[in-house]
C-alpha cells in the first residue's frame, strides 16, 4: 500500500474516532460548549486552520473540558492550533447554538488580536494554517467561517445559529 493509501486509512480512522467522541460527549455531558475565535494580527489578517479530519478552513477553537473556563479553553486552543498568544483582552461577540454538532452544543465566539510565536507546523490534527487578508481567503473556507466574518464586518446580521 502506498503512502496515499496509508494517509487515507489514517484519515478514515480519525473521522471514526471523532464521530465516536461526539457521540460519547452527547451521552456523557448535559450540554457541550466550545470556543472559537476570529484571530487578527497587527496587519488585520485573519488566522485560519485546515484540519486533517474535516474538509475546509476554520477559525481556531475547540471544546471546553470539565473544570475549564472559557478563557482557559480559548488560550489553550489558540496555542495548540496556531502557536498564537493574545495581545489584548478577547472580546466575546456572541453565543451560538450549534445544532449541526448536536442538539445541546453551543459556541462562544470571540474576536482576538494575536501574535504568532512560531509557525504552526502540520501534524496529525492540523494540515495547514496561516494568516489571510479578508479579500484573499483560501478556497474551501467553511460557510460558518464566512458567515462569522461577514457578521464581524457588518455585512450580515448576527445570527443565533452557528
Amino acid at each position: 500500500m502506498g503512502a496515499t493509501g496509508i494517509a487515507e486509512i489514517g484519515t478514515w480512522r480519525t473521522r471514526i474516532v471523532v464521530w465516536l467522541l461526539h457521540r460519547f460527549f452527547l451521552v456523557s455531558r448535559g450540554m457541550t460548549m466550545g470556543v472559537r475565535a476570529a484571530c487578527f494580527n497587527a496587519r488585520g489578517e485573519v488566522f485560519l486552520v485546515r484540519h486533517t479530519y474535516v474538509p475546509g478552513w476554520y477559525m481556531p477553537g475547540g471544546g471546553m473540558e470539565h473544570g475549564e473556563t472559557a478563557l482557559d479553553a480559548l488560550t489553550k486552543e489558540l496555542h495548540e492550533e496556531g502557536n498564537l498568544v493574545m495581545t489584548a483582552k478577547p472580546e466575546l461577540l456572541h453565543v451560538y447554538y450549534n445544532r449541526k454538532a448536536s442538539k445541546r452544543d453551543h459556541v462562544l465566539f470571540y474576536r482576538v488580536t494575536v501574535e504568532q510565536t512560531a509557525p504552526r507546523m502540520p501534524d496529525r490534527e492540523i494540515a495547514e494554517s496561516g494568516f489571510f487578508a479578508l479579500d484573499a481567503l483560501p478556497e474551501d473556507v467553511t460557510d460558518a467561517t464566512l458567515r462569522r466574518l461577514r457578521e464581524l464586518s457588518g455585512d450580515a446580521e448576527r445570527a443565533d445559529f452557528w
